[in-house]
């Protein structure tokens, strides 16, 4: 298998993994009610710690895509090739990060099921600071991802490495991303076109990951 060959695996293999085992096994970025999720983490702790575990190795994963990336494509243009390595490695840290810290709910959750008056109501408090930050640096995150993609689809398009209309969705999904996620981090404010930029990006990793795995 060539690296390109597994750098299609990988876009793909990621993928299933964000978009399937983890909200299997409940994982999530943004929490309603966070006593809700408290007690629903004490019932079934093991899950809550698989799907940590995995959301750890998704973020691994995007470490060691962006690298790969890097050997195959930074021959086209350097500064873009650093400029997306860069900002994809940043994006897989800030998420190691989060993650680690949103396991720490485990514990607040053990506490919580054998509490009850001002200490209940403090854990819960920590719990949502916890989820709240957590969703904030989400955003934050994939800030990252879209500068990082930007660059890259950039190369993609530039140097016609690729088949265009891929490097176009990058471009259309990274700038529609950064805007709405921005707008997310600083104003705590949904817009209409974030769904549509995830659309656009899923649509651009399904069919980058596919062309890699099969076409170069």
């Amino acid at each position: 298998m060539t690296i390109e060959m597994l750098s299609g695996f990988l876009f793909l293999f990621i993928l299933i993994l964000y978009l399937i085992l983890l909200p299997a096994l409940g994982y999530k970025v943004e929490i309603g009610d966070i006593d809700a999720e408290l007690q629903k983490i004490n019932e079934d702790p093991k899950k809550f710690q698989i799907g940590i575990g995995l959301a750890l190795i998704h973020n691994v994963l995007v470490i060691t895509l962006t690298i790969m990336l890097f050997i195959v494509f930074s021959q086209y243009n350097i500064i873009l090739g650093i400029v997306w390595t860069i900002f994809r490695i940043g994006e897989g840290l800030i998420l190691i990060y989060n993650d680690k810290n949103y396991g720490g709910l485990l514990n607040i959750a053990r506490k919580y099921s054998s509490t009850s008056g001002a200490e209940k109501t403090s854990l819960s408090d920590l719990g949502r600071t916890i989820t709240k930050t957590k969703s904030s640096t989400f955003y934050f995150a994939m800030i990252f991802w879209s500068i990082g993609t930007l660059a890259f689809s950039i190369v993609l398009v530039s140097y016609e490495v690729a088949p265009p209309f891929i490097g176009w969705l990058g471009i259309v999904a990274s700038i529609t991303v950064g805007f709405a996620d921005g707008i997310e981090f600083v104003k705590h404010k949904k817009v209409f076109f974030e769904a549509i930029g995830g659309l656009v990006a899923l649509l651009f990793e399904i069919l980058l990951g596919v062309w890699l795995l099969f076409y170069v």
